[in-house]
């Protein structure tokens, strides 16, 4: 694991395992997410990590939250970070929650809330982009993470040097249709995206 330092303390992610094992107790939809989730397609470690991601849907924000009661939890709203109160519900424009064990200590992984309508998930970039929340995720050894061409569009953004290492590990393990959902995605969302010449 690579440390990070920010404005808030550092980060000294939490072995992907342990992470895991603890949300096995959540009783709602959550996968794995970032980086992680395109190495365990990949099926193998290829780069360092700087943090720990897991999504979930909004809709089940405050199950994720109960269990983390006794963690030092906050959420990222406008560039800044505040704690979570256990019953509070989020407000719309909070997407990502830092998780730690204690104030003093380093940030130990990443939430991620994602939207939802009905049995369809939703971009959050923009709405234009559905899918059936069935097919959003894969399951691996007991878990989910994010399907690898949903995890390249949310990283299709101003990608830094991880995120093409990512692009070029995985895309040979792209089905036609993978290939097809992503760059159909990106024609919506980033139309001159130089990844679709690829795909």
């Amino acid at each position: 694991m690579t440390r990070i330092d920010t404005p808030w303390g550092p980060w000294d992610a939490a072995p992907l395992a342990e992470v895991v094992a603890l949300f096995r107790r959540l009783a709602a939809p959550w996968w794995v997410a970032g980086g992680y989730a395109i190495e365990l397609a990949v099926g193998r470690a290829f780069r360092e990590h700087g943090d720990v991601d897991l999504g979930l849907l909004r809709r089940d924000q405050l199950g994720a939250r109960r269990l983390l009661d006794g963690w030092d939890v906050h959420v990222a709203i406008s560039g800044n970070l505040r704690p979570w109160a256990l019953d509070e519900v989020l407000p719309e424009q909070a997407r990502h929650i830092w998780v730690r064990e204690q104030p003093d200590g380093p940030w130990r992984f990443q939430l991620m809330l994602d939207e939802a309508d009905g049995q369809e998930w939703i971009y959050r970039r923009d709405p234009r982009v559905r899918r059936p929340l069935a097919g959003l995720t894969v399951e691996e050894d007991g878990f989910h993470r994010l399907a690898p061409e949903v995890q390249l569009l949310y990283k299709s953004k101003d990608p830094r040097p991880k995120d093409e290492t990512d692009f070029e590990t995985v895309l040979p393990l792209l089905t036609e249709e993978q290939r097809r959902w992503l760059d159909e995605a990106l024609k919506i969302v980033h139309a001159a995206h130089p990844w679709r010449e690829r795909l």
